[in-house]
């Protein structure tokens, strides 16, 4: 007896050691997810409160997101050449000091609208990358974790989920308590925490490409268009979601923080509604990592992205009240909570190992593609025709854009 349960501690301790990796890369996700909600919440409403211009807003957020467009599209040059862990690690640490440069500035010599603008632009270089990095660790992790793959994604993106429920109602509390440029301080010490637990915890993860191979700078690239371009699901899954990116981004950089500061006239009820689309979502991604791999994955995608999706932007129409708007957003965050982990799984089946950093460089890109244009044109879309008229043009063609999705024939591949 005393030999047979001797011999059961090493094997705990073993299985521990096996989970600690994923479990810091999922903590060091988690506070870094956070720290991108602070900035998304910080950034528009600091610009909204110096300058009181919504048009200013949508510049902003234009140059926070470019370039993470360009970055995502050349980032597996940086990927294949730094392997995935560094890549993740760098992205936190750029993204910090930009981050923290802004109440810096602000608080001693000054900061015009230009820096800022030069500051969410360089903010954005490496993010991409290290979020195509991180998302391509997962299947390596879970593997080692003896984790079901679909399990893994659904925890990965859960916790982007919750860190809508946590870092929402924190800046909307914090804005109220110390300021938007002090919040950014907060932001970035998240960052750098984020990159230590994934520095010191998770293995470390050798380049795709040894420093004796040559390849033209591009070829990565090229390869990731082309693998993309012969398929047709992957390619449809692309056009879908930089449509609803684009509508995504006008809404949430620049329409919605307008919007709640025009009803409410405070960050928190942002913080809040934001908070509870975050936290079923959470919830949401756990009850799927339980029985996501029984329920069809066609179906569960297009009518949680209806639902989950499109209906969010007809509350804000229907009935301006906070309580409705909260419960609305919970509805909603069950419901869209599959479709990151689906596509994940189903793209990480598809696409070979040795191709994940071009495929999903490429792909990231792609999704990201309409960001920009949505909060470049938002602003000047609001000044142009007013907040209801830009919201049920974004609910229109939202709705129109996931309904596609049932009867598109390239969907019977997911």
């Amino acid at each position: 007896m005393n030999v047979t349960g001797k011999s059961m501690v090493p094997q705990q301790e073993s299985s521990q050691l096996k989970r600690l990796p994923i479990t810091a890369f999922f903590v060091g996700s988690a506070i870094s997810y956070v720290g991108d909600i602070l900035t998304l919440l910080a950034i528009p409403w600091f610009v909204l409160l110096t300058t009181g211009s919504v048009t200013k807003t949508g510049i902003t957020a234009f140059f926070s997101t470019i370039p993470s467009v360009f970055s995502a599209f050349f980032g597996s040059i940086i990927i294949d050449r730094l392997g995935y862990k560094r890549t993740s690690v760098i992205g936190d640490i750029a993204s910090a000091i930009a981050v923290m440069l802004v109440p810096l500035l602000y608080h001693t010599v000054g900061l015009a609208f230009w820096q800022l603008l030069a500051l969410v632009f360089l903010g954005g270089l490496l993010k991409s990358p290290g979020v195509t990095a991180r998302s391509s660790m997962v299947p390596e992790l879970a593997k080692m974790a003896n984790m079901r793959l679909e399990r893994a994604n659904a925890l990965s993106d859960g916790i982007n989920r919750v860190s809508h429920f946590i870092g929402a109602p924190l800046a909307g509390v914090l804005i109220a308590l110390i300021g938007t440029s002090n919040l950014l301080w907060f932001d970035g010490i998240s960052f750098v925490i984020s990159a230590l637990l994934i520095g010191l915890a998770v293995p470390a993860t050798p380049p795709i490409l040894n420093k004796e191979e040559k390849r033209p700078a591009l070829s990565g690239v090229w390869q990731g268009l082309r693998f993309i371009q012969r398929d047709t699901f992957i390619l449809s899954i692309v056009v879908t979601v930089m449509i609803t990116n684009l509508l995504d981004a006008a809404f949430f950089s620049v329409i919605e923080p307008a919007y709640i500061k025009h009803i409410f006239n405070s960050a928190v009820p942002l913080g809040l509604i934001i908070a509870a689309l975050g936290g079923a979502s959470f919830v949401g991604t756990l009850i799927f990592g339980a029985i996501g791999h029984r329920l069809p994955r066609r179906w569960t995608f297009s009518i949680g992205y209806t639902i989950g999706g499109a209906s969010r932007f007809w509350a804000f129409l229907l009935l301006p009240i906070l309580p409705f708007l909260i419960v609305w957003h919970i509805l909603a965050g069950l419901f869209i909570a599959p479709i990151n982990p689906l596509l994940e799984t189903a793209f990480q089946e598809k696409v070979p190992e040795e191709m994940r950093a071009r495929v999903f460089g490429v792909l990231g890109a792609g999704f990201l593609a309409g960001i920009p244009i949505g909060t470049f044109l938002s602003g000047f879309f609001v000044s142009w025709v007013g907040l209801q008229v830009s919201i049920l043009a974004i609910g229109i063609i939202y709705l129109l854009t996931t309904l596609s999705l049932f009867v598109n024939p390239a969907m019977k591949e997911m």
